[in-house]
């Protein structure tokens, strides 16, 4: 050894400290270039933050909007369902005076599946 400090070993294909700290010259670009590019640059922005996530919101509604009306269509069925149950099975337990009772039941069967279907719907937390 010589004094001197090695400075690493030159392997071929791989850049050199030095070569690899050089950074390159901007180029200049005229005015009507960097006002195309910063227009671009804007509508493909644009076009990410709102059509995009419209596109993924289109598809949850093509499935969840008929999905609802099915299940509020069998929802209502059952419940009717219930009442003819309650009118014709149960003899003359709801005759005469207590004719309504059916009636309350079953809105009020109807009423607490609303409100259980209420309080399920929820903010999602992040």
């Amino acid at each position: 050894m010589s004094g001197t400090t090695p400075t690493g070993v030159v392997q071929p294909g791989i850049p050199s400290d030095e070569e690899q700290a050089k950074v390159p010259e901007p180029q200049s670009k005229s005015i009507p270039e960097i006002a195309s590019e910063l227009w671009a640059l804007t509508r493909d922005y644009a076009k990410q933050e709102t059509i995009d996530p419209l596109k993924g919101v289109g598809r949850y509604l093509t499935f969840g909007v008929p999905g609802a009306l099915l299940i509020g269509f069998g929802v209502v069925l059952l419940i009717l369902s219930g009442l003819r149950a309650l009118q014709t099975q149960t003899g003359s337990t709801f005759h005469g005076s207590l004719s309504w009772l059916p009636y309350f039941i079953v809105l009020a069967v109807a009423a607490v599946l609303v409100a259980l279907a209420i309080t399920r719907i929820t903010k999602a937390k992040r």
